[in-house]
């Protein structure tokens, strides 16, 4: 049985900070209009939060919440997104955490939400910073991820088996999501699909089609500054275009902020030029014969310049570049 209802009105309705929830939804206050002039930035000082404002839960949809925790990456800080769904037949996860910790917290928050359990876990991006505390997932639970993925956690799986590992061993997939894997749970219906590769290879999202839900995971970073580590830069930009293309009301990032929805999909639209801006940088210290060790020194990014992870990403996001033009990336597989 659900224990607190509490339904979206012009914006999204915040539920809990620092695991402090209001004790019935007749406290929770009406949240003020939709504004599109909030600040522009995924650093949570500028924006005026604290430590102890976090988690934060936001319920986007009848029964749809988002999650986010505050990580650190060097000196900067920023937020992880999880999408928790409740439903007839129990509740589905969209990403987990970055630690067992940060995803026992997320399973409390959870819990003062709904005392149904955890039912399927959909390995949206198969980055550590969203599986790495896996473990704290019930016995049983289903994972849904993409073939890319489902052979990464086996490979973690087998890692922690070899070494005693003492967190235990994280779950596998159960559920390969090649292409589109349709839910009914409990009558509550739910779309996983993989609309290309983008920021890992195996990038899932999370659908809900009756109320116009996109979960992007990391294919959508909210101001953070395009990470491509393991991407696939034309790629994602294609990928991100379909997704524009759906008949979709809220676009949930997987870092950032969630905000309301007619300026997270403005964000997703200045997320996709963002990708196009390192490509196109790329290209150009490519095209004139720039090595690309000089070549990540060299680039500019214009206003990327002052988005977080810049610093730590911008060398790294030319590197795939080149590799993209040179054609040295993993070809498509099946289910690519």
């Amino acid at each position: 049985m659900t224990r607190r209802r509490v339904r979206p009105a012009r914006g999204f309705v915040p539920l809990l900070a620092g695991l402090a929830l209001a004790a019935c939804a007749s406290e929770v206050p009406d949240p003020p209009p939709a504004e599109l002039d909030v600040p522009r930035t995924a650093d949570p000082v500028a924006r005026g939060f604290t430590k102890a404002d976090f988690p934060r839960v936001q319920e986007i949809a009848p029964g749809a919440f988002t999650y986010e925790a505050l990580r650190s990456a060097g000196d900067e800080r920023f937020t992880t997104v999880s999408m928790f769904v409740v439903t007839p037949a129990g509740v589905l996860v969209a990403d987990g955490q970055g630690s067992v910790e940060e995803t026992r917290r997320m399973l409390a928050a959870i819990a003062e939400v709904t005392d149904r359990p955890v039912t399927h876990l959909v390995v949206a991006s198969d980055h550590g910073d969203h599986t790495g505390g896996n473990t704290a997932f019930p016995d049983g639970v289903e994972v849904l991820a993409h073939p890319t993925s489902a052979a990464l956690l086996e490979a973690a799986a087998e890692r922690a088996r070899a070494v005693g590992d003492p967190r235990g061993v994280p779950p596998v997939a159960t559920r390969l999501v090649a292409d589109s894997v349709a839910l009914d749970l409990g009558g509550y219906q739910v779309r996983v699909l993989f609309l290309g590769r983008a920021h890992t290879g195996g990038d899932l999202v999370v659908h809900l089609p009756e109320h116009g839900v996109l979960f992007m995971s990391e294919a959508y970073l909210n101001r953070v500054f395009p990470a491509m580590r393991s991407a696939f830069p034309s790629e994602w930009v294609r990928m991100i275009e379909r997704a524009q293309a759906m008949d979709i009301e809220v676009y949930v990032p997987g870092h950032g902020f969630v905000e309301t929805p007619e300026v997270l999909e403005e964000e997703l639209e200045t997320y996709r030029r963002a990708l196009v801006r390192v490509i196109d940088e790329g290209r150009r210290l490519h095209a004139e014969g720039v090595p690309v060790a000089e070549a990540a020194e060299r680039a500019r990014f214009g206003d990327l310049e002052t988005w977080s992870l810049r610093a730590s990403q911008g060398a790294r996001a030319i590197r795939q570049v080149y590799a993209e033009l040179d054609g040295t990336l993993p070809p498509p597989t099946a289910g690519n």
